[in-house]
């Protein structure tokens, strides 16, 4: 036993021995210092600076930075296992080992190559929108920098746009003006038409908008400004939605049998638009404004009313209407854009007037209540045609023609009163006329190789014509009550009255630009206008008891009336400043106007030659603010309607005989403009003040017929007339840009010059409004709308003593819409209209309170389908009330509108965007 023990105690011996061996030589190997080294470079070979190289060992951890070169060392190094980390940003990490270098002192690793980082975060770019960018004539909306809902229409989406008015019947009006045309990239959108575009094009197509003061084609062409501009909007899409088709169709019932269909589908194809739109309602939705938002028959709105959700059209209104429009390159040099329309308008207007016409010490009123019905169809077509005939050489050639044909009938009971004579009277009229129109402008325009030297023709044709049958029968019962016996007459008028009316018109101007030194512009001008009236009237008079027809000659006219003015004219304008520029012109005009009358050989003939200086300046205080002054002249010819040398009786109440000597007037225009932009502040200033003078002013002389009710109107030429017209608008974000505020208001003052039983009188109208908005949106989940409106009316009359009328009108409005969920909103909008100083007392709703209420519910994929639930008037006070001051006359109006109703409309949208390649 023992002798075992022994042995294993030496054996134990010996493997702590070894043990300790090799924790020695191991400790050894652990301690020994290294040198590690290389180089790194980039996929060209070229060295790579900056690079950081991480080295860990089993002991040790060490990071340096590359040099110039791409070298990197590590000094006394320990461990084993060595592992180095490249990086640098932008390119891929690499991590190599070397644990085969565990026995040696010195490492030379291999060159290194770092590849560009081919799996980094996906880029996150941010955007930043200007929303406003002033130009010069342009005014530039970046609709990215606004949130809109996806499926709102333009005409919603410019509601929520600083320095952009929208009224209930689609109305848009920019910086205070109206909206004239529209353009979809440079190129007119269904012929201009402004409710087309508005209520067709979603804002989630559009990349921005452009408000443009747009001085036409001839002074594109030219270079040059002159005139007076109007405001065009012109609306510029996203890249990826130059091609896109897309339209919309509309469905409603309501109670009282209202009715809404409508359809429309477009298509885009860079540059390439063909469009096709039709509607059939009873609820006043027009398709088309026609050069006016109202569409037919109805007044224009005025921007002061944009508080009233009434609704503004006159009557109650039938309405089918359809319409195509095409526009595309037909060759490389041709560009072709052309639109068709159709509307059908059925009215019925019940509604009651009363005119005043002040004599000075006494008053002619008129009461009536009438009934007038209307049937009203209208064709219009027009094209355009831009050729390129040659790098120098443009050719524009526009024609358009349009035809209408109406029917209408009316009933007035009539309450007439002068002094102590009293006038029952019945008038019923029953009409058809027709009225084929044509028109045709060119536009030529030549380059020559001197920069700036052009030649600009320009060509129009007009013709127009309107063929009109009317029966008329006028019955008066007239009770003189001065004396102790009254006494009673009555009259009896029965009347077919044929009219043929022909007019034509040239105009055609000639300019020559010549660059004549730097910066300055001489242009030389030649104009030449003729307008021709071919006028053929024919009146029947019925026997009281056998209607047969008897021709009167004296109220029958045949006469031809010409006027033809020649205006030779130059012009310097000089653009060398920065921030001033200036024109100076001088025109010589000589005029003629002569009228014939074959069947009653009367021969009248005017000639005149009026000198027309020009001037004006603008300048530019900084790129923000500047200031214009100009001069303009131009002549007014008088209407067939002033000058045809007969009695008109067709209103047995108000008889008018022409002037055949009348001259034209000549204007006088001063316009003054200063605009100013604070785009950090959301802020935006305009005024503009415009003085007129006119040169034999064409007024009225209004006489009364001796111991009658009635009035005879004639026109003479007179002096002193003017006017002066202010205007100013202010726009500011406040708090923080969750509230618009829009400040404008009008002043306008007429020297109102009429004659009073051939007496002179100077009279003074005032017309001023004051209007205040604001606009609140939170987030995506409310916006309202507050607006406020006053204006004043008041007539100022001379003779034979001081003698004022005045009429108030004041009317606040609230429209406010709410989204509830991401698939449902609700709306409100209220206003209150308060009227003082109307003259009838039997008008009922002179103060209406208007009232709509809506809710919505979209559906479907991207939410292309809208149910929509509608309240119109919910109180039923829906009426209107307009004055009108004309010469003396005072005439307040008020028609029964569209009231109360209930309706359930269902909206598809439709979309189909390109297929991406």
């Amino acid at each position: 036993m023992s002798d075992k023990f022994e042995i294993s105690g030496n054996n134990h011996k010996i493997i702590l021995f070894i043990m300790l061996f090799f924790i020695v030589c191991r400790a050894e190997a652990q301690l020994q210092k290294k040198e590690v080294y290389g180089f790194v470079v980039d996929i060209d070979g070229q060295p790579l600076a900056g690079v950081n190289v991480r080295l860990t060992t089993s002991l040790d951890t060490i990071m340096v930075a590359s040099s110039n070169t791409g070298f990197y060392k590590f000094e006394e190094v320990k461990g084993k296992n060595i592992r180095l980390n490249y990086s640098l940003l932008g390119l891929e990490i690499v991590e190599r080992s070397y644990p085969q270098y565990n026995s040696t002192n010195r490492v030379v690793a291999e060159t290194i190559t770092l590849k560009p980082q081919t799996s980094v975060l996906k880029e996150i770019l941010i955007k930043k929108y200007k929303p406003i960018v002033f130009k010069e004539d342009t005014v530039q909306f970046n609709m990215d920098a606004f949130q809109f809902n996806r499926r709102m229409l333009l005409e919603d989406a410019l509601k929520q746009i600083p320095n952009f008015q929208v009224s209930r019947d689609g109305s848009v009006y920019a910086f205070g003006k109206p909206i004239m045309s529209v353009q979809v990239d440079g190129k007119k959108f269904f012929g201009g038409d402004v409710l087309t575009a508005t209520r067709n094009l979603p804002v989630d197509f559009i990349k921005n908008i452009q408000v443009i003061d747009y001085y036409g084609d001839e002074a594109y062409a030219k270079g040059t400004k002159g005139g007076e501009s109007e405001k065009i909007l012109n609306i510029v899409l996203k890249d990826d939605k130059k091609k896109i088709s897309f339209g919309q169709v509309t469905g409603g019932l309501g109670n009282k049998d209202r009715f809404l269909a409508s359809a429309g589908i477009n298509r885009f194809n860079d540059g390439q638009e063909l469009s096709f739109v039709g509607s059939l309602n009873n609820t006043n939705t027009n398709l088309f404004s026609f050069g006016s938002p109202n569409g037919g028959g109805s007044r224009d709105r005025v921007m002061g009313e944009l508080a009233d959700f009434a609704d503004p059209t006159d009557g109650f209104n039938n309405i089918g209407s359809l319409g195509t429009s095409f526009s595309s390159n037909l060759t490389d040099k041709i560009y072709a854009s052309g639109r068709y329309s159709f509307s059908n308008m059925k009215n019925v207007t019940k509604g009651n007037s009363y005119l005043q016409s002040v004599y000075g010490d006494h008053i002619i009123s008129n009461l009536e209540d009438y009934v007038t019905k209307s049937v009203d169809n209208s064709h219009q077509m027009n094209w355009d045609f831009d050729i390129k005939l040659s790098d120098t050489d443009l050719l524009k050639i526009s024609p358009t023609f349009s035809w209408s044909k109406s029917k209408g009938e009316e009933v007035r009971d009539r309450y007439v009163k002068n002094r102590t004579i009293t006038n029952n009277g019945t008038y019923l009229a029953d009409n058809t006329s027709t009225s084929p129109n044509a028109e045709l402008d060119v536009l030529y325009a030549k380059s020559f190789k001197k920069p700036g030297r052009k030649l600009v023709y320009n060509l129009h044709l007009g013709y127009n014509s309107v063929e009109k049958n009317e029966n008329i029968l006028d019955r008066n019962t007239i009770i003189d009550s001065a004396f102790n016996d009254v006494s009673t007459k009555t009259s009896f008028l029965n009347q077919f009255v044929r009219s043929d009316n022909q007019n034509q018109d040239i105009k055609s101007s000639l300019s020559i630009i010549e660059p004549v030194d730097k910066g300055g512009v001489l242009e030389i001008n030649y104009d030449f206008t003729y307008t021709a009236i071919d006028a053929r009237r024919m009146v029947h008079e019925r026997d009281n008891e056998l209607w047969d027809m008897q021709l009167v000659d004296s109220l029958s006219l045949r006469y031809d009336y010409a006027f033809a003015s020649n205006r030779i004219g130059m012009k310097y304008q000089q653009d060398v400043f920065s921030k001033f520029k200036y024109n100076v012109g001088f025109a010589v005009q000589p005029t003629e106007l002569t009228g014939y009358s074959r069947d009653k050989s009367i021969r009248t003939s005017y000639g005149n030659v009026n000198l027309i200086p020009a001037a004006g300046i603008k300048w530019k205080f900084n790129e923000n603010s500047d200031l214009s002054v100009d001069y303009l002249g131009k002549n007014n010819q008088p209407n067939f309607y002033q000058i045809q040398p007969i009695l008109d009786n067709t209103n047995s109440q108000n008889i008018i005989q022409g002037n055949p000597d009348l001259k034209a007037e000549f204007v006088n225009r001063i316009l003054a403009k200063y605009r100013k932009s604070i785009v950090k502040k959301g802020q935006y200033f305009e005024s503009s003040l415009a003085y007129n003078f006119v040169f034999d002013k064409i007024v009225s002389n209004r006489t009364t017929m001796p111991n009658s009710t009635i009035q005879k109107t004639t026109f003479l030429n007179t002096s002193g007339y003017y006017d002066i017209k202010a205007y100013y608008l202010f726009t500011s974000a406040l708090f923080d840009g969750n509230i618009q505020m829009s400040l404008n208001g009008n002043a306008d003052f007429y020297n109102n010059v009429t004659y009073i039983n051939d007496t002179r009188n100077d009279g003074g109208h005032i017309l001023y409004s004051q209007s205040l908005q604001f606009r609140y949106m939170f987030s995506d989940i409310f916006e309202a709308e507050l607006n406020g409106n006053y204006s004043l009316n008041s007539a100022t009359y001379k003779l034979p003593y001081n003698d004022q009328i005045i009429a108030h009108s004041g009317v606040l409005g609230l429209g406010s819409k709410c989204y509830v969920s991401q698939h449902s909103s609700f709306g409100v909008e209220v206003s209150q209209r308060l009227n003082a100083g109307y003259s009838s007392n039997s008008w009922t709703n002179v103060n209406p309170t208007i009232i709509n209420a809506y809710f919505e519910y979209t559906f479907m994929r991207n939410n292309l389908a809208m149910l929509r639930v509608q309240g119109f008037d919910l109180l039923n006070q829906n009426s209107g009330i307009t004055r009108d001051v004309i010469g003396n006359d005072i005439l307040d109006v008020q028609n029964q509108r569209l009231s109360r109703y209930f309706m359930l409309s269902l909206n598809f949208r439709l979309q189909k965007y390109p297929k991406k390649s």
